[in-house]
């Protein structure tokens, strides 16, 4: 029997390099990244979104990383804080070509290991698209989690590396990261 999962989406950067546009909000055709992660989470029981509350954004529980904009790692502790499965899908808010399958994918490959993450065309791990076991999270997170590493954090985990599918592991960082952009 495959264990209930959960969905952590972490959508509280601060879009630096987007001029401090709100990123998970931007759409990208015609649906906001956002809206893109939770519905690629269908599957799961219970879904966190880790940053500012938005509107429009159905059922999701919100919460945030303590101190607010104190990175990936602390959203992450946030998150698995209201997080009661024994697997959980991590997700940025920023990616464009996320699906149910992408998390399908990586959730058939998980097996008895710590986690699976999506690796890129260029071989790089992509630490926030990933299915993980919730309590191997819990057992690395630091005490003050605020500025850690997320690869540091998690890079000592047992992992599957799964590989992405073309424009799979597509993120928005920047204006010409937008498709069409």
């Amino acid at each position: 029997m495959t264990p209930p999962l959960a969905g952590i989406v972490l959508a509280g950067g601060a879009a630096r390099r987007l001029a401090g546009v709100d990123k998970p909000m931007l759409e990208v055709g015609g649906m906001p990244l956002l809206l893109r992660a939770v519905a690629a989470l269908h599957a799961a029981d219970d879904v966190v979104v880790v940053g500012p509350r938005r509107e429009g954004v159905p059922g999701v529980r919100w919460t945030r990383e303590d101190p607010p904009g104190s990175g990936p790692v602390a959203a992450l502790a946030a998150g698995l804080d209201l997080v009661t499965a024994d697997v959980v899908a991590v997700l940025a808010a920023d990616l464009s070509a996320v699906t149910s399958r992408t998390i399908g994918r990586l959730r058939s490959a998980l097996g008895d290991a710590d986690g699976a993450v999506l690796v890129d065309d260029e071989g790089r791990r992509q630490w926030l698209l990933g299915v993980w076991r919730t309590g191997a999270l819990r057992s690395v997170l630091p005490a003050d989690p605020a500025g850690a590493s997320l690869r540091r954090t998690l890079g000592g985990l047992s992992i599957v590396d799964v590989p992405a599918l073309p424009g799979e592991a597509a993120d928005v960082d920047t204006p010409e990261d937008l498709p069409g952009g």
